[in-house]
């Protein structure tokens, strides 16, 4: 079986444990980012619709922020002009993140690869855009956001699995302690929710199943980008098919799960248990699964 998406985690079964009589399950879906939404949640009506109502201003807002196709988006105004000024406390809190996951992955996480994204999808020789990949270049802090001549951001190797910790945090606030958020990546609160994670060669190859944390899978080949896959780097390339990452935050296994595909084993071996990894499951390009778990 071969799949052609992006992010390969389906919902595979609903929370299987007892609910309240009162309790329901909730189901919002929609579309963010570039990934379907799903929003699943057990809770009484009223208190399950107006928490649903906070989800999708938290969605809002992260749209407005970090949504490549909105030409009045925060990173869109961004990469027009090379610099922004006052920058949401979003903003700010993804652009440390993102430096946290360029540094702890030698590199390879880098946002900075948008103008090379655009050459490939646009039929372009790639080598000049190439040599604008370099998140050293960036300049940011609570004040201002300041890129390098030439360069331009995309956020979409980390930002999915951000709003994703957003919604969930936003539940939680809500008082809610069971529910599943899906924005390609996955965040799960209470549960057990069982999902299936699956390569884009091999189909489903295993499920994981999750109470308090998150996981997020990455398959470079999902996407193919003028001959590559879409997943880019400067001067790495993907040697692992899929990568699945379960972390604590969605943010961390999305932005993990994203460089990992280009690193080695020895260096996945080193990501397990840095920044809330928990284990780190590996789709080789011959299809042999393994699993690299977090020390104890």
């Amino acid at each position: 079986m071969k799949l052609n998406r992006r992010r390969f985690l389906s919902i595979s079964a609903a929370c299987m444990l007892a609910t309240p009589a009162r309790a329901q399950v909730h189901r919002w879906q929609g579309r963010a980012l570039g990934a379907e939404v799903e929003i699943a949640l057990h809770a009484p009506a009223d208190v399950a619709v107006p928490a649903l109502d906070r989800a999708r201003t938290s969605l809002d807002h992260v749209m407005a922020q970090f949504d490549l196709f909105d030409p009045a988006s925060a990173v869109s105004r961004l990469n027009r002009t090379g610099h922004l000024d006052g920058p949401d406390p979003l903003f700010h809190s993804l652009m440390q993140a993102c430096t946290q996951v360029h540094a702890a992955t030698g590199g390879l996480f880098d946002p900075t690869v948008q103008p090379l994204w655009r050459a490939l999808a646009e039929g372009h020789p790639p080598d000049a855009a190439r040599a604008l990949i370099d998140w050293s270049r960036v300049r940011h802090s609570a004040a201002s956001v300041t890129l390098g001549d030439g360069q331009a951001l995309t956020f979409n190797g980390i930002a999915q699995g951000f709003a994703t910790d957003l919604v969930a945090e936003a539940l939680q606030e809500a008082g809610l302690d069971r529910t599943l958020v899906s924005i390609g990546e996955f965040r799960g609160t209470g549960g057990p929710w069982k999902l299936g994670i699956m390569d884009p060669e091999i189909g489903m190859f295993g499920t994981r199943t999750l109470t308090s944390s998150a996981i997020a899978t990455s398959s470079p080949k999902a996407v193919p980008l003028g001959g590559h896959g879409h997943i880019l780097h400067g001067q790495a390339k993907p040697i692992w098919s899929t990568v699945s990452v379960e972390a604590a935050t969605a943010t961390m296994a999305d932005g993990f799960s994203t460089a990992l595909t280009m690193a080695s084993l020895a260096d996945i071996r080193a990501a397990a248990g840095t920044f809330g990894i928990r284990r780190i499951t590996l789709v080789s390009d011959q299809g042999e699964v393994s699993t690299v778990e977090a020390p104890a």
